[in-house]
């Protein structure tokens, strides 16, 4: 096993160029794709994206459970890639902990909520272990049923409980795999409210796989995966207006990796109608992005036949192009959580993606 020097500004996860490929009876699947990902100590970060997209390939790398077929996984100083049987099993008792969906998979159903959080400290031959199992059923919230079995508990109390089992010895990084996939919206935003609490109080890193949509009230960042890498982040923060209210602001990105790739957003996509290939034109501060049949100009776009573009002005300067100027992310609200201000980096004006929809039904009409 490699660990590697560590330095305070060095992240608990750092991927790149990470690679799987699953082969069965000759056919080859790539699951992931020269993905590149990197998340500080202590933060709160969901990984979002569609069914086979790779999510869950990532988090059995991460969390031990599959090797990677190329690149690098280094979590917490320690390559994934370089470890023998031992390490893993230290790697696994120490440095990461793991939550699954299924409760059945997190609890032993004949021990009561104390001994289950107890059983990683006796393996591990922790002392004091009272005293850990007290401080983590208080933080979690759990003391009403620290005496029950997991049938005798809800759903929520049990996933509380997993996540007291997966810090029993202090990991740098929690896992966590769909823990919300099987509970209501409230007891939902307990869970996760709970992760939050963790990562605040004992500093430890979070990296939630998630379809979940409510996730991003609980996270500082969302990832989003397509593909097989990553493609756009959305970060988020609250600051207070000018009236003295608070605004939670999101801001959205694209993800540029080492060879200069990027994936645009799906909606982006789909509001211009991009296919096959576009056009790009370097500007002094941005790169501007039109479909094929829209050619820029100097001081405007071109329209060709049959394209949907505007037309050019009378005076030949072209008309605005609200393409080139800075967007806002996804209309407030989409996934139900309360409204948010979706802004790019040092940014204002750019329509909306609605806006862009309704633009292109309207050209097409």
């Amino acid at each position: 096993m490699t660990t590697t020097t560590e330095h305070a500004t060095e992240p608990d996860i750092l991927c790149h160029g990470l690679v799987r490929i699953f082969s069965t009876e000759g056919v080859e699947v790539q699951a992931l794709q020269g993905l590149d990902l990197r998340v500080e100590r202590g933060d709160v970060v969901a990984i979002v994206g569609a069914s086979g997209s790779g999510k869950s390939t990532l988090l059995n790398i991460l969390s031990g459970l599959d090797r990677p077929t190329g690149g690098t996984a280094v979590v917490a100083g320690t390559d994934i890639g370089t470890m023998s049987r031992a390490d893993r099993v230290r790697y696994q008792r120490y440095t990461v902990g793991f939550v699954w969906q299924q409760t059945s998979r997190n609890l032993l159903p004949y021990l009561t909520a104390a001994e289950n959080i107890a059983v990683p400290l006796v393996l591990a031959g922790a002392k004091a272990r009272a005293e850990r199992v007290d401080e983590l059923v208080a933080l979690l919230g759990i003391e009403q049923c620290r005496d029950r079995l997991p049938e005798q508990m809800s759903g929520g109390e049990q996933q509380r409980t997993a996540i007291a089992v997966a810090l029993a010895n202090s990991p740098r990084v929690l896992l966590a795999d769909e823990p919300t996939g099987e509970l209501d919206d409230a007891t939902s935003a307990e869970v996760l409210e709970a992760l939050r609490a963790a990562s605040e109080s004992l500093g430890v890193t979070v990296l939630i796989v998630t379809h979940d949509p409510t996730v991003s009230e609980h996270v500082r960042r969302t990832v989003q995966i397509r593909d097989g890498r990553t493609s756009t982040e959305v970060l988020r923060r609250t600051e207070r207006d000018d009236s003295g209210a608070e605004v939670h602001v999101a801001e959205e990105f694209a993800v540029l990796d080492r060879t200069g790739r990027l994936q645009l957003p799906e909606d982006f996509v789909t509001a211009l109608d991009l296919r096959d290939r576009v056009r790009l034109a370097l500007e002094t501060d941005h790169v501007g992005v039109w479909p094929d049949g829209v050619r820029p100009g100097n001081n405007g776009v071109t329209s060709t036949a049959g394209s949907g573009a505007q037309p050019a002005a009378a005076d030949g300067s072209g008309p605005e192009r609200p393409e080139e100027q800075p967007w806002s992310g996804r209309p407030n609200g989409r996934d139900g959580s309360e409204p948010e201000r979706r802004v790019a980096r040092g940014s204002s004006g750019r329509p909306t993606r609605r806006e862009l929809r309704n633009r292109k039904e309207s050209d097409d009409a």
